[in-house]
């Protein structure tokens, strides 16, 4: 088989331009000069990040696996004021898609006019709201201003696109739109006749439009979370999203924005299936609104894309792969329920961490590095796994926590394929499931157990391997590397006969049998990057200048949630200032963090507000690469925790009444 030629690395390899890669797809996938692809694509918005730190957070979600970009245009990023666009600093769409072609990186723009992304009015301007005309709509004074906004946004990408060897791969106009799908053809009609020329083009696939838009002209996109905080509901594990941990036919989810979208039914919308199976939104993380404060976890996100793989879908897409800041504006920019639109949740002014695999500083969390051996394994596989039809041997209609049976699916085409396994579900305890034996294509892996919360992709006549129970992870330099999976005694057995039973890891310098490298999980996640050392030094000048005034009441706001609060109610919250230490010079990317008992809290310096969080059980952090050179202190100033509050916090958050500070700490990397 010919090794699968990777995404990003087709995008100017050895000076080629990205006009000469024919791009085209099919039911099954993207195809790439005539090479089929299964992309990892990952949501960063580059105006919620300073200009000088796009490139090393591209290569960042390079290293992590990452092939493709998606990114948000947010018109009240750009045009705030009427008639005055904003392109410079970290508004400066040309400069972001400059260095990703430089990084060979593709990019999917989402262009709005809609786009929500937890901003301010789903990112329509306020001064829209004085035109008298409907949102989202054909008439003429809304396409008016539309027409403009696409305008700039062509001068911004002329010369950009993939046709004329950039990194501008397709476009998706609008978000979660629900109308007639007219609306959307005519965003498309008017791009195009701007200049826009893409190889393809998208949309959300939810909610079901009400009138379809001609086949072919937009790829639906879907997506799935772990948990929401636009949920109503102030319990645990409420709603449907049970649901991404299993593995389904259906593409879509009926958990996404609830609160928008009301009750959505579990059905493939007519005429999806002669469509590739694409993610835009996999939950590569969750935000915390104030009234719901989900904590998610790493396994969480690994779950639901091993998921999402394993039925089918030949790109994963997630929603947000790197967290991000609201910028500066003239007001503020964050979703809240007092805006004029998009009004259902109120979000921090300033964080939007998302929990991500990389967070709002481009802090590597746990799942950046839990998710590289499945992207890795994507890339490397990719054009054997696009054609692979998913079946599904055990129950689809499986109810939260159920126990009953082990979740399992199977991709394969021939003889060869792929058995998937998924034994976790959030915040459910899945037991071991004992004598369990697999088999697909005529092979019958042996008997053995599948540990609590074991997640698995195991191989059937693959590159000489008739099975294994440990997963593929990369084939680079003619080695192939597996991963021991937890709890699981690794079996080989090889297509000429040889079986090696109880192998132990060893690592990626001695082969367990040939070209054969067997890795524990944690030699995978980190295979192919270079060594970081952490330093943590604790942060003990600290000292209270004010304490908390009276508890500010909670009301409920306009969308029948508890309002967070405002800056008067901050006036009243207790305040610390904290003298910055001094660092060695060659401490890089210092981030400091807060351990705090409290609501909420924000951080200022010089006086201006630089960061707020909401207490949800992680501190709250702050990069101080960030802050203006010369700054020595900070000020702290927390709401205390109040009783009977009407807001979900998960069992992680610190529920204790009052406010304090536990501890401060800074960590930096180091060569």
């Amino acid at each position: 088989m010919k090794k699968t030629i990777l995404l990003c690395a087709m995008l100017l390899a050895c000076g080629v331009a990205m006009a000469q890669h024919e791009v085209r797809w099919d039911r099954h996938s993207l195809i790439i000069d005539g090479h089929r692809v299964v992309p990892v694509m990952g949501e960063v918005h580059y105006s919620r990040i300073p200009e000088g730190e796009w490139r090393q957070e591209v290569k960042k979600m390079k290293e992590g696996g990452v092939t493709m970009i998606a990114t948000y245009v947010f018109w009240n990023h750009v045009e705030e004021e009427e008639g005055i666009f904003r392109w410079d600093g970290q508004r400066n769409l040309r400069h972001f898609l400059e260095i990703c072609k430089e990084e060979n990186m593709p990019v999917i723009l989402r262009m709005g006019p809609f786009c929500h992304g937890e901003v301010r009015n789903g990112g329509i301007p306020d001064w829209m709201f004085d035109k008298g005309c409907k949102m989202r709509d054909r008439n003429p004074v809304f396409m008016g201003y539309v027409v403009k906004l696409y305008r700039q946004i062509f001068t911004q990408v002329q010369g950009l696109q993939w046709k004329d060897g950039g990194p501008l791969i397709a476009a998706q106009f609008d978000n979660e739109y629900r109308g007639r799908g007219e609306y959307l053809m005519e965003l498309k009609r008017m791009a195009q006749k701007i200049g826009f020329d893409l190889p393809f083009y998208t949309r959300t696939g939810w909610p079901e439009l009400a009138t379809p838009v001609p086949f072919g002209e937009m790829i639906p996109l879907y997506g799935d979370y772990a948990d929401g905080f636009w949920d109503r509901t102030l319990g645990e594990t409420d709603g449907n999203y049970y649901k991404a941990f299993n593995f389904k036919t259906f593409r879509s989810s009926t958990a996404i924005a609830t609160e928008q979208l009301g009750k959505q039914e579990a059905k493939m919308n007519d005429g999806d299936e002669a469509y590739p199976y694409f993610t835009c939104e996999l939950g590569g993380g969750m935000m915390q609104a104030y009234h719901r404060r989900p904590y998610v976890y790493a396994e969480d996100a690994y779950s639901m894309a091993l998921v999402k793989l394993g039925s089918g879908s030949n790109l994963l897409g997630y929603y947000m792969y790197h967290g991000g800041t609201n910028p500066e504006g003239k007001t503020y920019l964050n979703e809240n329920q007092r805006t004029r639109g998009t009004n259902y949740n109120d979000m921090p002014v300033k964080n939007y961490d998302f929990q991500a695999p990389l967070g709002e500083f481009g802090q590597k969390n746990a799942h950046y590095y839990m998710l590289r051996p499945l992207h890795l394994f994507m890339q490397d596989w990719g054009e054997t796994l696009a054609e692979m039809e998913a079946s599904f041997p055990a129950p689809q209609d499986v109810k939260k926590g159920d126990d009953s049976c082990l979740r399992w699916a199977v991709r394969s085409k021939g003889n060869s394929g792929f058995i998937f396994v998924n034994n976790y579900e959030r915040l459910q305890k899945l037991s071991a499931k004992g004598h369990v034996q697999l088999e697909t294509c005529g092979v019958k892996l042996p008997k053995f157990t599948i540990p609590s919360g074991c997640m698995a992709v195991f191989p059937i006549n693959v590159d000489g391997i008739r099975y294994a129970t440990a997963q593929l992870v990369a084939k680079r330099d003619g080695k192939i590397y597996l991963m021991q999976i937890p709890g699981i005694s690794t079996t080989i057995c090889m297509q000429n006969g040889k079986v090696l039973r109880n192998v132990k890891a060893r690592g990626e310098e001695r082969p367990v049998y040939g070209n054969l490298y067997l890795l524990s999980r944690e030699e995978a996640e980190h295979l192919f990057l270079q060594p970081e050392s952490t330093v943590m030094v604790d942060l003990a000048t600290i000292r209270k200048v004010k304490e908390a005034g009276l508890l500010r009441k909670i009301t409920m706001g306009a969308q029948r949630v508890a309002e967070e609060p405002s800056d008067d109610d901050f006036e009243q919250a207790a305040v610390y200032r904290i003298t910055l230490p001094e660092l060695p010079a060659n401490a890089k990317e210092p981030l400091m963090r807060f351990y705090y008992k409290g609501d909420c809290a924000r951080l200022y310096a010089n006086g201006k507000l630089v960061a707020d969080h909401f207490q949800y059980g992680r501190p709250f952090l702050y990069g101080l690469w960030r802050l203006p050179e010369g700054t020595k202190e900070l000020e702290l100033r927390i709401l205390p925790m109040q009783k009977d509050m009407p807001v979900y916090l998960p069992k992680e958050a610190d529920k204790t009444l009052g406010e304090g500070v536990e501890r401060i700490e800074v960590h930096y990397i180091t060569d």
